[in-house]
């Protein structure tokens, strides 16, 4: 790892200044992204900033049209959050299934998001639950903030501050876990709003990130049920292609993890 001067600033302004003053400036959240580059010397920030003590980043928050989640909140608290399991049960489970215990004790749904990294799960939930992402500079709805393969809207030095899920009248999400890493090789989350629209997001299928999957939309709309895909064909092109899966396992693996959510989600 290269030398670095770490910073724990005390509130958003003072982190914004922070990166500022630096010559190459990177913000920290859980740190499972940044912090295994940098001991590899793939990175070398001249200042790490860390956002996980700033109180206006942290809490969980619930009305009766949205779930509110600040942007270095943990897992883990999202997990045990009361106001988190009575409006979006999907999300909860969502997080149960991500990581591992020590993952999800240090790990920050805002620090998910920045990076778009393509088997995240939580860059499925914002898409399929059309959330809002909050900086400190602007919002940003859902489909236009993952931009491609580990890129986004954010601008440089731009701060997620919050992310608001509309809350939906079903929603689940089903994965297929790396055995390993816990990654997804393909996560799926489908999400019916109040007013009867369908949105469905899958993770770890794209090359460039999470995506939407406009047919099996259209097949629940017609019919919610786990029945109305079996005639949907997802193409393989644009799909991920590895040593864990091919992309035409991918492209079924986003058929049948749909299937499985939608049976959930009830």
């Amino acid at each position: 790892m290269y030398e670095t001067t770490y910073h724990r600033p005390s509130s958003i302004d003072d982190a914004v200044a922070l990166f500022k003053k630096g010559s190459d400036s990177k913000y920290l959240a859980g740190g499972h992204t940044l912090l295994p580059v940098m001991k590899q010397r793939l990175a070398q920030p001249s200042d790490v900033i860390d956002l996980a003590r700033i109180p206006a980043l942290v809490g969980v928050s619930a009305t009766a049209d949205a779930l509110v989640i600040k942007a270095a909140t943990t897992y883990y608290d999202i997990l045990t959050s009361a106001d988190a399991k009575k409006a979006i049960p999907a999300i909860v489970h969502l997080t149960s299934v991500l990581g591992d215990p020590a993952v999800r004790y240090r790990g920050t749904i805002g620090g998910s998001i920045a990076n778009n990294d393509p088997a995240a799960d939580y860059p499925a939930a914002v898409v399929a639950l059309d959330a809002t992402v909050k900086t400190n500079k602007r919002s940003i709805k859902a489909d236009d903030f993952f931009k491609g393969l580990f890129t986004t809207a954010l601008e440089d030095g731009e701060i997620i501050t919050e992310i608001s899920f509309p809350i939906p009248a079903k929603a689940a999400y089903a994965k297929m876990r790396h055995p390993a890493s816990r990654f997804a090789l393909t996560g799926v989350f489908v999400a019916k709003t109040k007013s009867g629209d369908v949105r469905v997001a899958a993770t770890g299928a794209s090359q460039n990130g999470v995506m939407r999957v406009p047919a099996i939309e259209a097949a629940l709309k017609a019919n919610w049920s786990a029945g109305a895909i079996d005639s949907v064909t997802i193409s393989a092109d644009g799909l991920m292609a590895d040593i864990h899966g091919s992309a035409t396992y991918r492209a079924n693996l986003v058929k049948v993890m749909a299937q499985r959510a939608v049976a959930a989600a009830g």
